[in-house]
């Protein structure tokens, strides 16, 4: 089995608003009680799903306010009545937690993972219950059409005849079809196939809602130019290679779904902290305009 990673709180991998979120999410203070808990969560996790991120502990931490396009975000929450924001993908939800301490109405927020255990451990992670951290979670296959029916994007708001679903009512994300703000998807399109990419991407575009400003962003894993690449050698063989994309590519795919002059694309390639391959991080935001 493989053997998981210790934790150093004090590695300078993690920032100080990092640990500082989850101390006060937990209510644990202490380092090293923090430090324990988080390790005994951990194993939990990893037997939901063996993902790279629970080894290396990503799934404890919030990404989402580092992101370029968090500010703007947050403001559709602020001032956009009824905005809506899925995190998809969502993991133990540390990124939708974040958005509602921040701010974001609780009522107006959603979260979705293929994989239902991992909200189940993000409530033991962050020593909450359904009750007292109400956001609606649905579990589901993006890539099911039974779950999330791909859309053409919604090209205006006069196409908009119904009112938003109560969230926790739903069984599927097909009922938010052009109503959501604002849509966080970190670390899920690089472990498709490029074919499940692009349909994800469409399906994505479909949810989105037709006002001005809003916005899909996240990050992923990518290359300078696109194409086939080793993402992780500890992972089994039929894990391991990944189609990439490039920051041009990521831009063309976006616009075509749109077209042009319907968004904007920005992009950002950083290589990998200690990456044997040559692979980035693609952090990148599509707005409507």
């Amino acid at each position: 089995m493989f053997q998981l990673n210790t934790l150093p709180l004090d590695d300078s991998f993690y920032r100080e608003d990092s640990v500082a979120f989850i101390k006060e999410e937990t209510g644990i203070q202490d380092p090293e009680a923090l430090k324990q808990h988080i390790i005994a969560v951990q194993k939990k996790a990893y037997a939901v799903e063996p993902f790279p991120c629970i080894r290396h502990f990503a799934f404890a931490w919030e990404r989402i306010s580092e992101h370029p396009a968090y500010k703007e975000a947050l403001k559709l929450g602020q001032e956009r009545d009824g905005a809506i924001l899925l995190d998809i993908g969502c993991c133990c939800g540390a990124d939708v937690r974040k958005v509602a301490r921040d701010g974001w109405p609780i009522k107006n927020l959603i979260a979705s993972d293929l994989f239902a255990g991992f909200w189940d451990v993000g409530h033991e992670l962050f020593c909450s219950t359904p009750q007292t951290f109400p956001v609606a979670f649905l579990p589901g296959d993006a890539l099911d059409p039974n779950f999330l029916q791909p859309f053409a994007p919604v090209a205006s708001a006069y196409q908009i005849t119904d009112f938003p679903p109560l969230l926790s009512s739903l069984t599927s994300l097909t009922p938010l079809r052009g109503h959501l703000s604002a849509i966080y998807i970190s670390s899920v399109f690089h472990i498709l196939s490029e074919l499940h990419q692009t349909q994800l991407a469409h399906s994505l575009a479909g949810l989105l809602s037709p006002l001005p400003g809003s916005l899909i962003f996240g990050c992923h894993i990518a290359k300078e130019v696109k194409g086939v690449a080793f993402i992780n050698q500890n992972e089994p063989d039929e894990r391991r290679l990944r189609f990439c994309h490039s920051p041009e590519s990521w831009v063309a795919l976006w616009e075509e779904i749109f077209g042009q002059g319907g968004v904007k694309v920005e992009v950002e390639l950083t290589k990998m902290a200690k990456s044997r391959n040559d692979n980035s991080w693609l952090t990148w935001s599509v707005t409507r305009l």
